[in-house]
This record gives structure tokens, C-alpha cells and sequence, in this order.
């Protein structure tokens, strides 16, 4: 009977040896999934903002070139990065119909070059002779992107009508998810 109780409690053992590596090999193979996961889910943030941003700058100039903003043939040749001004005048004055057409919160115009010296915000009443259009402007807080178009208009000297074309940046803000 000795011999049985011996026997029994070695299987026993040999069993409980075997749940314990068992839980053990488990164990370390959950481990290293995990820490397959994190390494390979470390980078996903960084990623996702930088392509959010390149998505921004694209759209920035992909509304540089819009109908709604380009110059199109009326300044003689398509131009590319080329803003009409006088549409962007007529399209700030219903900008409500486009309020999330484009996805973006803000939509501002500068002018650069010739330079004045103070903000002056255009309306129906300055245009031309102002150096900041906003088109939308929405309060809060998101990431701004930004490039550089001609800003062209139609104006007459003595008569004859011609094209003035000025260097200004086009600034578009944007809302991170």
C-alpha cells in the first residue's frame, strides 16, 4: 500500500510539474506577443499625425487650385498656385454655403510682397488695399499649414486693364482627431 501512496503522489507531482510549465511556456509566449504589439504599435501616433499633416498640406494646395480660388485662364495661362483674388473677395461673402465643404476651421490669405505695414482685414469696403483675407475663422485650437501663391487681380491704369499679381501665403488650419 506504501508503494501505491508513492506511486500516486509522484504522478501527482509529475502532474503538477507539468501544469506549472504548461502556465509557464503560456505564460512567456503572452509576454513576448505583447511585446511584439507594443513595439510594433510604438510608432502608430507619430505616423498617424504626420500623415494627418501631409493630408493638411496637400489640401492647402489642392485649394490653392480649386475653382473656387484659381486663377484659372483668366489671367492668360492656368497658372498653378494661383489665387484669384476678386473670386476670393465674391466667395468670402458666402463662405456659409462651404462651411464644411473643405474640413478645415480656418482659411486666411496674406499678402506678402508689397508689404504694409499693419493688419489690414479685407472687406467689400477696402478691397484692394488691405493684406489679410479670412475667409473662415473658427476659435479653437488646431494645426496650422501653410503655403506660398500668387494672389491676383484685375486693375486698370489710364484705361487699359491688366493683371497685378502680388506674393502672398495661403494658411489653412485644421482640427486633429
Amino acid at each position: 500500500m506504501q508503494i501505491m501512496v508513492m506511486k500516486t503522489k509522484k504522478a501527482q507531482l509529475k502532474i503538477q510539474q507539468m501544469a506549472f510549465m504548461l502556465m509557464a511556456v503560456t505564460l512567456f509566449f503572452v509576454l513576448v506577443g505583447v511585446f511584439v504589439l507594443v513595439v510594433k504599435f510604438s510608432g502608430l501616433k507619430e505616423s498617424a499625425t504626420a500623415l494627418e499633416e501631409k493630408n493638411a498640406m496637400l489640401l492647402v494646395t489642392k485649394l490653392a487650385n480649386s475653382p473656387e480660388f484659381s486663377c484659372g485662364n483668366g489671367f492668360g495661362t492656368n497658372r498653378v498656385n494661383c489665387v484669384d483674388a476678386d473670386k476670393v473677395m465674391v466667395l468670402k461673402e458666402s463662405i456659409e454655403k462651404y462651411i464644411d465643404f473643405w474640413g478645415v476651421s480656418n482659411i486666411e490669405i496674406r499678402k506678402i510682397y508689397p508689404k504694409i505695414d499693419s493688419e489690414i482685414i479685407c472687406d467689400i469696403g477696402n478691397y484692394p488695399n488691405c493684406n489679410v483675407i479670412k475667409m473662415r475663422s473658427k476659435e479653437g485650437s488646431g494645426t496650422d499649414l501653410s503655403n506660398f501663391v500668387s494672389l491676383c487681380r484685375k486693375e486698370s491704369f489710364e484705361g487699359e486693364i491688366y493683371d497685378k499679381c502680388e506674393l502672398a501665403k495661403i494658411m489653412v488650419s485644421y482640427e486633429s482627431k
